[in-house]
């Protein structure tokens, strides 16, 4: 009986696991030369994965000074982008081809 139950803890664990670490991820889309959401609140100290998702019929680049992030995303596609862990605070990031309309913030929180 114990074996049978440590099988099941033992197979159990890296399922559990692996279910966690697909709720840190998110999504921002960038679509009419805008992103969405504007501002994507992320946890503090922890890492997550971004995917960001170009519906814009031209490319477009990923950017981000504040976390030291670059990604260039071609028309229709999709990169994924991971954040952290980072401290507290509001991290600019914006589209490298179209800076004055396609910007937002990530706040981790």
């Amino acid at each position: 009986m114990k074996k049978s139950i440590l099988s099941i803890i033992a197979f159990a664990a890296p399922v559990m696991f692996a279910l966690t670490a697909h709720a840190a991820d998110y999504v921002i889309t960038l679509k009419n030369e805008q992103f969405t959401p504007k501002d994507l609140v992320i946890p503090v100290d922890q890492k997550v994965k971004i995917t960001v998702k170009n519906e814009d019929k031209r490319p477009a680049e990923f950017e981000s000074h504040d976390l030291n992030r670059e990604k260039i995303i071609s028309a229709g596609g999709e990169v994924t982008v991971f954040v952290g862990p980072v401290k507290a605070g509001t991290y600019h990031y914006f589209d490298e081809f179209n800076q004055d309309k396609a910007k937002g913030t990530i706040t981790a929180k």
